[in-house]
C-alpha cells in the first residue's frame, strides 16, 4: 500500500489531519511521544559511540538540523544527554512543543544558529519573524545567517559558520 504523504493512509487535502487514518506511525499524531524518546535515545546512543570519546580529548560537537530534521535536532537537544556545543537549524525552526521557558534553559544552554535561503520557501519572511518574535519574548539568544539562495544546503554558508564558532570559541 502506497501512503500519499508518506504517513497517513488518506491524502491532507481529503480529511484533516485530526481524522486522517494513520498508516506509518513515524511522527504521527499516533504514539507521538514514544517515537520522540525513540529516537533521542538512538541519537544519544551514536552520540556515545562516535562523538563522547572525542569530545572528553577536546573536540566540540555541532548538530546540524536541516529542514523537518530541525525539529528533531531541537528534540534531541531538549530531552538527550550529549554535550553539545552548537545547534544550528538549516531551513528549519523550532518545533512547536519546544519549551522556551526560563531564557531556553531547556535548549541547556546551546548557542543557536538559523540558517536561512532568502528565497526559502518552506521559512517565509512572515514565518521568520514569527519564530524571532517567540525567540526574543522568552530571552533565547541566537545568531541568524542568511544567503541568497533558496531550500539548500549552501557551501557559501560555512566559511560564516567556522568565522562564528572561532569568534565564540575566544569570547569562553
Amino acid at each position: 500500500m502506497e501512503f500519499p504523504d508518506g504517513h497517513y493512509l488518506v491524502s491532507p487535502e481529503k480529511v484533516p489531519a485530526r481524522d486522517r487514518p494513520v498508516g506509518a506511525t513515524w511522527m504521527t499524531r499516533e504514539d507521538r511521544e514514544s517515537e520522540i524518546a525513540d529516537y533521542v535515545e538512538y541519537l544519544d546512543a551514536v552520540y556515545d559511540e562516535v562523538a563522547a570519546p572525542h569530545v572528553t580529548a577536546g573536540a566540540r560537537v555541532h548538530v546540524l538540523g536541516f529542514s523537518q530534521a530541525a525539529a528533531t535536532a531541537v528534540r534531541w537537544i531538549e530531552h538527550g544527554r550529549a554535550k553539545v556545543d552548537r545547534l544550528i537549524l538549516w531551513g528549519g525552526a523550532l518545533p512547536p512543543d519546544a519549551k522556551l521557558s526560563a531564557g531556553g534553559v531547556n535548549l541547556r544552554g546551546v548557542p543557536l544558529v538559523f540558517v536561512l535561503g532568502t528565497r526559502d520557501q518552506y521559512v517565509t519572511a512572515e514565518a521568520l519573524d514569527q519564530e524571532r518574535a517567540r525567540l526574543d519574548a522568552a530571552h533565547v539568544p541566537y545568531r541568524l545567517i542568511t544567503f541568497e539562495g533558496g531550500h539548500v544546503v549552501s557551501r557559501s554558508v560555512f566559511p560564516q559558520l567556522i568565522e562564528n564558532d572561532v569568534s565564540a570559541a575566544a569570547d569562553r
